[in-house]
């Protein structure tokens, strides 16, 4: 299968052959959107942001060789980028303050007091997440929203299974101090 996936990306790259470019997508789409949905929660933004990813992906695979990366790690970090950009963007900002003002119309005074703080914290942590580099932010969300093993992180991102291990601890570290120092 995989000198199959070798065939399709290089006829995408020669000829911009769309029923290869057809057959990427539909071989990666369940698995791009489930990473995107739980990155959002959200089922329509996450087809969208899904639909994104391959639009974007499709149009940079002339950038691809294949020598650093599977396509699989390779599309993961165009996924991780493209939901990195999207909670930096106006739109998520106009999107989190919108979805309060309705939660604030339809819930009683506790219930809301308790999901603004909870969404308090949610923006804090995206927010110390993005200053963070491409690697941490792939093993934390690879961690702590795929619900993926040490060892699939690993196998995943292509590197040692000490490596991810050590990147995550310290990952973890650096998130909690950077959340005291906001909170201070």
């Amino acid at each position: 299968m995989f000198d199959l996936e070798k065939r399709w990306i290089r006829r995408v790259q020669q000829e911009g052959h769309e029923d290869s470019a057809n057959k990427l997508v539909h071989k990666y789409y369940k698995e791009i959107f489930a990473y995107t949905y739980k990155q959002v929660f959200d089922q329509q933004l996450a087809m969208d942001l899904t639909q994104e990813i391959f639009i974007r992906t499709l149009q940079s695979i002339s950038h691809f060789d294949g020598q650093k990366a599977s396509f699989r790690t390779w599309l993961y970090q165009i996924a991780g980028n493209h939901c990195t950009d999207y909670f930096r963007s106006k739109a998520f900002q106009t999107r989190v303050q919108t979805d309060f003002v309705e939660d604030m119309e339809l819930e009683g005074g506790d219930e809301v007091l308790q999901q603004m703080l909870q969404k308090q914290q949610v923006e804090e942590i995206q927010q110390v997440l993005t200053t963070f580099e491409e690697h941490e932010r792939q093993i934390l969300a690879g961690k702590l929203i795929e619900e993926l093993t040490f060892f699939e992180l690993a196998e995943k991102l292509q590197i040692p299974l000490s490596t991810v291990k050590t990147k995550y601890y310290k990952s973890i570290k650096k998130l909690k101090l950077e959340l005291e120092v906001n909170v201070r």
